[in-house]
């Protein structure tokens, strides 16, 4: 028969006991409130899976990229998924009966990566060319003073996909090596006739119209630079019209001074731009002709001179180009 001290010493002891298991529940809860903390703060996706393979645990990051489940392997090996345009690094651990995966975006390093590939071989191919471009060049300028009147323009052809073909040439190697200014002060109309020379060089076949701005002030850069960013707008411009049905076009650069920026837009009348958030994307041309640096290479060069190329669409598509006063 149990005393009435031993009675109230086990409950007591229960007491004890219910105390401890809550304690210990708390701290568990506590545990896996951090471990989960932990894991939705990490920037790439986490899943945890049992051993059935069921999800024990994953994060916010995880759950967006919930079909890449389908694809994982369950072995510690680092491989990658490549899928919907995008590249993920998947590693993994195990811990008793646990397995952990982890998923990283790596689209933008790929590209990165791609991008330097055919830059460097890109740059290489340009070297190789350069030379007997250049000396085809001379030629035909011996040529065109020898030929008879009647076939000078056949001689001016060649020297306009020359022109086209050196274009190209000093853009990749610009890119290849990057975008360096060095800045001088000159007046517009030294930069306005420079670019109306260059687009006589370039061939097109209908009437356009080209109205260039006619105030007059100063800008501080890099002349060479900005003439070859200022060509690249015009030709695709042309290029633009040239694609379209119509017989005639327009080009138009119009300027506005704001206290801080030269500010230029750039309209033409030709065909609309068909994936506009593929201008500004290396090797991604949105034409034919084109090699995918032009307007890269145009931003880069706003960018060196403190200032920026977007392009905006209300009404009539524009270009913007902002350079720091």
């Amino acid at each position: 028969m149990i005393t009435a001290e031993e009675l109230d010493l086990l409950i007591q002891q229960t007491y004890k006991v219910e105390n401890d298991f809550k304690e210990l529940k708390q701290s568990y809860e506590n545990l896996q409130q951090t471990v989960e903390n932990i894991v939705e703060f990490l920037p790439n996706a986490i899943w945890i899976f049992n051993s059935d393979k069921s999800v024990f645990l994953q994060n916010s990051q995880a759950k967006k990229l919930s079909h890449l489940i389908e694809h994982l392997k369950f072995g510690d090996e680092d491989y990658e998924i490549n899928i919907e345009s995008k590249s993920y690094l998947i590693k993994s651990s195990k811990y008793k009966d646990l397995t952990m995966f982890s998923a990283t975006d790596i689209t933008e390093q790929k590209r990165k990566e791609n991008l330097a590939t055919m830059g460097q071989m890109a740059a290489h191919l340009s070297h190789e060319i350069r030379n007997p471009i250049g000396s085809i060049s001379l030629l035909t300028s011996t040529l065109k003073s020898k030929v008879i009147p009647q076939n000078i323009p056949i001689v001016e052809e060649i020297q306009k996909s020359i022109y086209r073909i050196d274009r190209i040439i000093k853009a990749t190697l610009l890119f290849s090596k990057g975008v360096v200014a060095n800045k001088e002060p000159f007046l517009w109309d030294e930069l306005k006739s420079r670019i109306i020379e260059s687009i006589s060089y370039y061939g097109y076949t209908k009437e356009i119209k080209f109205i260039l701005p006619k105030e007059k002030f100063i800008i501080n850069g890099d002349i060479d630079l900005l003439e070859m960013m200022f060509v690249n707008f015009i030709t695709n411009s042309i290029d633009a019209i040239e694609s379209s049905n119509n017989s005639k076009g327009l080009v138009e650069i119009s300027y506005a001074n704001d206290g801080e920026f030269h500010n230029f837009s750039v309209y033409d009348d030709g065909i609309d731009i068909e994936k506009p958030d593929e201008l500004f994307e290396a090797f991604k041309s949105t034409k034919l002709k084109g090699n995918g640096l032009g307007l890269v290479l145009s931003k880069q060069i706003a960018n060196a001179h403190g200032g920026d190329v977007s392009f905006e669409k209300s009404g009539k598509k524009l270009f913007k180009i902002k350079l720091k006063i």
